[in-house]
């Protein structure tokens, strides 16, 4: 026994309490305090049964991550799995909290588990590109059956304690506040039945159905590929699955030991461990202390009723928050709120929640077409057109509307919030928080620190930002600040790349293959050529001018960049291609060949530089703030951890600054190193020697 961990007995039952906290983490401490416990338990004759549990909130929430990498100390979980196991006298798993990846694990290994109502069950180590390495991958199909298996261990998911016990994870559910008592009583039962000890290793019905029928796990492979695309722990987890389908027990367990060690020691896995801490990172702001009060956000006030205003509003509603919205006119104020209205109509016919859930959410809504009517907000949010003057004077109206101590907002995307706040005569209370359309939707918030914003202001932000279900990156005022002023660079580069010989299809191509959800094109044709585009005014000078004036405009005509059928399904466009050879000839560029590592390299690299640049510059607190922004916000995909972890440690900055100085020798300044990058590389070289 050691400090994590206590023996007691309850008459015959033998009690084995865990009790590291936050979270009973399986850290080396812990697990040579299962370890001693159970041996000491096992060894005490009067003790018929065994019951463990935890104390805190929660049972074994998993792994102690922070130990991946290092030499192991202490017993291993396999080691404290095969006590447990082999236990001559039965074992129940207490689990309230969660029991996940090898918490779960080690619930498994107990020949019986009781829990209580608010209890969830998960192996949810795919989402750190990993599989369940305790067994979890041959058990959890012996206990539930191969499709929930699939599906709860392809997608992370969280078992309720209702699913878990109608599916066999749990043996029975016993009374909130009571797990204990009920757990001792169940062990209690167990004794006075004779009960067998089961194994759930030497289990085979749930997995015999599936035997020889490769088609159940084709079809499931079909039927998540498009969410799973790029993503190699999925298919790791199918396999294993399969092997506790078609092997006997221990080879399955080769089989999951070999792909683990796969995975752990894998780039994808590294990555996604990277994205889990830097989303616990970001909420940690330096220079403002924890302990900074907070404005109390019990009303909102959103400024313009359309996409994006609604779209605002309905974070707040969902979180209990009720909302007034301000529009100019009544028409354009209704058909806001008839949006809204319909999304979450949608939202109920998809079963997220019941129809009479519409109106109570409505309900929240109040509609005017007065701005005093903002006067007793405690937030206000302008998400008004970009147009500075017009910013301006809403911000100066709302100085001598809105009551001392709210928080005056703008959703602005690139426009100086410093001078946005010039037009109050409280700049301390002007923020920038920039949702991402759909802003019902997408999960990052640009949280924007002017200079004189107060650090009541920025407390208050990040943590409303939590309670609206968004990660909240608190950045620096700058153009385009951090999301849009690195997709700036991506997208000069993709723009001059198709005048140099590349086709819009090949850049798209490489970055979907990359792993992105779309290319500039693509995502151009999307949103549509014509946004901020004017028939009358227009020159013919760029590239979109001159599709636009062909009324190829994107999805919404039919044709954009590419051609588009009935459906929507894109083709690359011989039209586009005369455009484009002839623009480029206008203009004696020199078209060629251009391979696909050139584009992926053109595109990304001076991302990672430009990161380096609003480092440099203060606008991010720490390099992982700005994965987080283009995980969150722009579809970068989790398995290459964002620009900057990729620049570093898929690239290699050596390599990244190399080819940088390449391409300005070739193209010019646009590739200027970043002094932040020159700096690194330069110390890096220096520590080798």
């Amino acid at each position: 026994m050691n400090e994590v961990t206590t023996l007691t007995r309850e008459g015959d039952i033998a009690v084995v309490t865990l009790n590291s906290p936050p979270v009973n983490a399986l850290s080396a401490n812990v697990r040579e305090g299962l370890f001693e416990g159970f041996k000491a338990a096992i060894a005490d004759d009067a003790a018929k049964a065994i019951v463990l549990i935890c104390d805190g909130r929660t049972f074994i929430a998993g792994a102690d991550i922070t130990e991946f990498g290092q030499a192991p100390k202490g017993p291993g979980l396999h080691e404290v799995q095969a006590m447990i196991e082999d236990a001559p006298k039965p074992v129940v798993a207490a689990v309230h909290g969660t029991a996940l990846g090898g918490g779960l694990e080690v619930a498994l290994v107990c020949h019986y588990r009781v829990v209580v109502p608010s209890a969830r069950m998960g192996l949810p180590e795919v989402n750190l590109g990993l599989l369940p390495g305790a067994g979890g991958t041959q058990r959890l199909p012996r206990v539930t059956g191969v499709e929930k298996a699939l599906e709860m261990m392809t997608s992370g998911r969280h078992a309720s304690a209702k699913e878990a016990h109608e599916s066999g994870l749990a043996d029975a559910i016993v009374e909130e506040g009571k797990l204990l008592e009920g757990a001792i009583a169940f062990a209690q039962k167990i004794v006075a039945d004779n009960a067998p000890l089961t194994k759930i290793r030497e289990r085979d019905d749930k997995v015999a159905g599936a035997r020889g029928k490769p088609e159940i796990f084709e079809a499931f492979r079909k039927s998540i590929a498009r969410k799973t695309r790029g993503f190699l722990a999925p298919e790791y987890n199918i396999q294993c699955i399969e092997a506790a389908v078609n092997l006997p027990f221990d080879e399955g367990m080769k089989v999951e030991a070999k792909l683990f060690r796969e995975l752990v020691t894998g780039e994808q896995s590294a990555a996604q461990r990277h994205v889990f801490f830097a989303e616990r990172q970001v909420a940690k702001i330096p220079d403002v202390p924890k302990d900074t009060p907070q404005i109390d956000v019990k009303s909102v006030g959103i400024i313009g009723a359309g996409t994006m205003g609604g779209g605002i509003a309905m974070n707040f509603v969902n979180a209990g928050i009720p909302v007034t919205i301000v529009e100019q006119a009544q028409e354009r104020l209704d058909a806001g709120l008839a949006v809204v209205r319909k999304n979450y109509e949608n939202s109920a016919k998809r079963g997220r929640f019941p129809m009479e859930e519409v109106d109570k959410r409505m309900s929240m809504f109040t509609g005017t077409t007065n701005l005093e009517d903002l006067a007793d907000k405690d937030l206000v949010i302008e998400a008004i057109f970009e147009n500075m003057d017009v910013k301006k004077d809403v911000f100066g109206k709302l100085d001598k509307i809105v009551k001392q101590g709210s928080i005056l907002a703008t959703n602005t995307s690139a426009l100086d919030i410093d001078e946005i706040a010039t037009a109050t005569t409280r700049p301390e209370a002007v923020i920038g928080l920039h949702f991402f359309s759909p802003a019902n939707v997408m999960k990052l918030l640009e949280i924007v620190r002017a200079d004189k914003t107060s650090n009541e202001v920025i407390a208050t932000s990040m943590s409303l930002a939590k309670k609206i279900g968004k990660v909240g990156v608190l950045v620096g005022v700058c153009p385009g600040f951090v999301g849009n002023r690195l997709l700036a660079q991506r997208q000069r580069e993709a723009n001059k790349l198709i005048l140099e010989g590349a086709m819009p299809w090949d850049v798209d191509r490489v970055l979907f293959d990359f792993g992105l959800p779309m290319g500039p094109f693509a995502m151009s044709d999307l949103a549509g050529l014509d946004l901020g585009w004017n028939k009358e005014t227009s020159k013919g000078e760029t590239l979109r001018d001159l599709l636009c004036e062909r009324d190829r405009r994107g999805q919404k005509t039919g044709a954009g960049f590419y051609d588009y059928d009935e459906n929507r399904v894109p083709s690359p466009s011989k039209e586009v291609e005369g455009i484009i050879r002839q623009y480029a000839e206008e203009r004696q560029i020199q078209q060629r060949e251009i391979s696909d590592e050139e584009i992926l390299e053109r595109c990304l690299l001076p991302m990672v530089n430009e990161g380096y640049k609003i480092l440099e510059e203060g606008k991010a607190i720490r390099a992982s703030d700005i994965d987080i922004v283009w995980i969150m916000g722009y579809g970068w995909p989790r398995y290459r951890g964002g620009p900057m972890w990729y620049g570093e440690n898929s690239v290699g900055l050596e390599k990244v600054l190399e080819r940088m100085q390449h391409y300005e020798e070739k193209h010019g300044p646009d590739f200027k190193p970043a002094a932040m990058l020159e700096d690194l590389v330069a110390e890096s070289k220096k520590k080798a020697g």
